[in-house]
């Protein structure tokens, strides 16, 4: 078992990491009758596309020697209406380390296979661009 989502009422969950013990509080967003005081649903899956892909280059970048600390990605998340589902992700990542070119390509097409990218759905848009120091 990876997880346990309970429904805290007011259109907000608690998701409990099984292994951890961290947690993760969702609430409904603010165009779909929520509060917006916590990541939606649809936000963690847009951040977790993010964050797989730093994941997967920071262990690229350990194996080659290099320094991955620094680099941040801001993301957008844009939600199509009908249906209402996730239509785009924007990923502006900001890679404050030193690389030569070799690197960078190398650490981009490594972005590119991460199992969350590779899992969306192909009609979701990826707008992916990386920004070297």
């Amino acid at each position: 078992m990876t997880s346990k989502v309970t429904y805290l009422g007011d259109l907000r969950t608690s998701s409990i990491h099984v292994q951890s013990g961290s947690e993760i509080v969702s609430d409904a967003p603010l165009d779909n009758n929520g509060k917006g005081e916590a990541f939606s649903p649809t936000d963690t899956v847009a951040n977790a596309l993010a964050s797989c892909m730093m994941t997967v280059m920071g262990i690229k970048a350990r194996v080659m020697n290099v320094d991955f600390t620094g680099a941040t990605a801001l993301v957008t998340k844009i939600m199509n209406a009908e249906p209402r589902r996730i239509g785009a992700i924007e990923i502006v990542f900001d890679m404050n380390i030193s690389a030569d070119q070799k690197i960078q390509t190398i650490l981009e097409k490594t972005a590119m296979t991460c199992p969350v990218f590779l899992s969306l759905n192909t009609e979701i848009e990826k707008r992916i661009i990386f920004n070297w120091k």
